[in-house]
């Protein structure tokens, strides 16, 4: 089970980015606190419209609704945090995010079972930041499936292209 809690999310162009990533990386539900993203959402950007079927929900406290049994992980960059690449993914996870602009508050990481960080140098966007902290939770799991069957499943179908040289083929 896969949440995802965004703190004061003020883009919808993220917003509606993290719902596709949350649709891709199979999440179960998306929570926001503010009043920032409901100003802005009817630029709506949830292209593949997954809100549709995945629930996007404002709250006003984000701890308020950590699901049962979830273990709290809150994605900053902050001193003595954990780097994402070393992180063993809970089974049952609900991952915190901050604003585009600010962190997330003291009181939420001191609620934390932990803090995760991606490495970079600089601060990474936050749609980019809930893709790659997912992506790695899929990539490290026991189930990851990955074939041809997937990509036909998963690719537009405006794309048609083949592998047709076979030294790509063979590796």
């Amino acid at each position: 089970m896969v949440t995802i809690g965004l703190i004061k999310p003020k883009s919808p162009t993220n917003v509606g980015a993290i719902m596709r990533a949350a649709g891709c990386f199979s999440a179960d539900a998306v929570y926001y606190t503010g009043e920032r993203y409901d100003r802005a959402m009817r630029f709506n950007t949830d292209t593949k419209h997954r809100s549709r079927s995945i629930p996007l929900t404002g709250v006003t406290c984000i701890l308020d609704i950590v699901p049962e049994n979830a273990k709290i992980i809150c994605v900053e960059l902050v001193e003595d945090a954990i780097p994402l690449h070393e992180y063993p993914h809970p089974e049952k996870a609900f991952y915190i995010f901050g604003p585009e602009d600010g962190t997330i508050n003291q009181n939420i990481i001191d609620h934390a079972d932990d803090v995760v960080y991606i490495p970079t140098n600089g601060c990474l966007n936050l749609a980019a930041t809930v893709n790659i902290v997912l992506y790695d939770r899929m990539i490290k799991s026991k189930g990851l499936v990955a074939n041809n069957e997937l990509i036909r499943q998963s690719k537009d179908v405006n794309n048609q292209i083949k592998i047709k040289n076979s030294s790509i083929l063979q590796g």
